[in-house]
């Protein structure tokens, strides 16, 4: 037992958790599997892992810049980040140390399910989400279930994360589509639940158009067209944030986070902000080029080992289809939270952290799904409603945990709160049940899953039965998930009309 344990442990540690390794995995097997040639298998897996590195590079370059800029800002509004008698490092040293075993155990049974149900057509392939997720899967467990055996967790855990893994990529593929046009992969990442609500949110609310308000057809005075270069506005307004949170910061904490630097602070702020933009650039050129060649690659494992599959990709792949929303997402999404921040310090509810990763990801992410349905006014919107759920998940979330790792809720992606607290509230209502209650609450979502994976089959067949001959192939790209048929896959300039 022990030394399936090790193994499983293994796996996750450096299988999982290194996503250049994972990719480099699917693509090598992908193009073994097309019997590509040796120069197009070695120059293919090594083009799609370089990509990811640099992707990975460009992340800890600007992410460096944003922790610093957390500090300081939090520094220059007065507050305190809360405190908690357990951590994070404690949960993970004990009862979390089950977590690589959740994520090798629930891949596995991911893959069955996919391989199982024609309906389950992506592969999640985001790799340091897998991780996160598993964390909070085990944790919202845990803090119910306190006698819980780690045999249970890890078997429980994993049908649970699997269900999250096959389902998440559907329920955001309608808006997916309408993001790059195609069907090529999906969407696998944690912040799925803003997208929804910034896409579907902004359509309710008849926001705009997406063709007329496009956020990268903007037009500006001749002054500001500069503002058009995601490089430029990106690093004009992140020095202007950078030097106003310098300012009213508290020295100590600023040259703390400078180090050993010897500039002069304004300038050191100027070389950060400097450097997040180019982070940001890095990114996006690191995405084309691992795009490039996974997706052609996965075309062996979708053909020979999990027929009609797509992978599901990390949230940077939507970036380059409009970097300004992306980056009005992220304003607009740290505006609102540093908002709300002084609003909670000073009715005394709680002191927010500000997550500038998760703003940046998360209001990103918010802002491209929203323009593609209600363009830049869709943008904004998608970037306020993820820094509302951030600080609102902040407040809720550090008390849920805070007999496990409360700094989930600080660190957390909406999904985190989305699937943490519905997993909270069912096992805290099966509780009487003791440690089954894990058992019952994992059956019940496979239960749900696999229901749910029938209904869109079936559905996908009558649909396909409706159509023409001619038309057969088209449904099956655009409507086995289900999600194709109500957001008519008819495509202009990359938006659905």
């Amino acid at each position: 037992m022990d030394l399936a344990q090790d193994i499983l442990t293994g796996i996750a540690n450096n299988v999982f958790n290194q996503v250049p390794i994972l990719i480099g995995l699917i693509a090598l097997a992908g193009l073994l599997l097309q019997r590509k040639p040796v120069e197009a298998v070695v120059g293919g897996t090594l083009r799609a892992v370089v990509g990811v590195v640099i992707l990975t590079l460009g992340v800890d370059v600007f992410v460096g810049g944003l922790v610093a800029f957390q500090a300081i800002v939090a520094s220059a509004v007065g507050l305190q980040p809360p405190t908690a008698e357990s951590t994070l490092n404690d949960f993970l040293a004990g009862t979390g140390s089950a977590v690589p075993m959740i994520i090798a155990v629930g891949f596995a049974i991911h893959l069955l399910i996919v391989r199982l149900f024609p309906a389950a057509r992506y592969v999640y392939l985001t790799g340091h989400l897998m991780f996160w997720m598993s964390i909070v899967i085990a944790a919202s467990l845990a803090e119910v279930l306190t006698d819980i055996s780690r045999t249970t967790l890890v078997l429980s855990g994993a049908v649970i994360i699997a269900c999250y893994w096959t389902l998440q990529p559907l329920w955001i593929a309608p808006l997916m589509r309408r993001v790059t046009g195609n069907d090529q992969y999906g969407l696998g990442h944690t912040t799925s639940s803003v997208a929804l609500i910034a896409g579907y949110g902004s359509r309710a609310l008849r926001l705009g158009d997406p063709q007329k308000h496009d956020s990268e057809k903007l037009k500006l005075p001749r002054q500001l067209s500069f503002f058009k270069d995601i490089n430029v506005s990106t690093a004009l307004i992140i020095t202007v944030i950078m030097l106003i949170a310098i300012a009213f910061a508290d020295s100590g904490v600023v040259q703390e986070q400078m180090g050993d630097s010897e500039l002069l602070p304004w300038a050191w702020g100027l070389t950060q902000a400097l450097r997040f933009a180019a982070g940001i650039a890095i990114l996006l050129f690191g995405v084309r080029m691992f795009l490039a060649e996974i997706v052609p690659a996965f075309k062996g494992i979708s053909d020979k080992v999990l027929p009609g599959t797509r992978p599901a990709l990390d949230i940077p792949v939507v970036f380059p289809k409009a970097p300004t929303a992306v980056m009005i997402g992220f304003l607009s999404s740290t505006v609102v939270f540093l908002v709300l921040m002084g609003v909670f310090a000073a009715a005394g509810w709680f002191v927010l952290v500000p997550p500038m990763i998760m703003l940046f990801f998360g209001g990103g992410s918010g802002g491209v799904f929203g323009n593609a349905v209600a363009g830049w006014r869709g943008a904004v919107f998608g970037g306020v409603v993820n820094g509302v759920l951030l600080a609102f998940g902040q407040w809720i979330g550090w008390g849920l945990y805070r007999n496990t790792a409360p700094e989930i809720a600080t660190l957390a992606d909406p999904d985190w709160y989305a699937v943490g607290w519905l997993l909270l509230g069912a096992t805290e209502l099966l509780s009487p049940l003791g440690a089954a209650a894990a058992w019952v609450v994992a059956g019940a979502i496979l239960v749900v899953t696999v229901a749910v994976l029938l209904l869109l089959g079936r559905r996908a067949r009558r649909l396909a039965s409706d159509l023409p001959a001619a038309d057969h192939a088209t449904a099956s790209t655009t409507s086995v998930d289900g999600a194709g048929a109500s957001d008519s896959p008819t495509t202009t300039g990359g938006h659905h009309v």
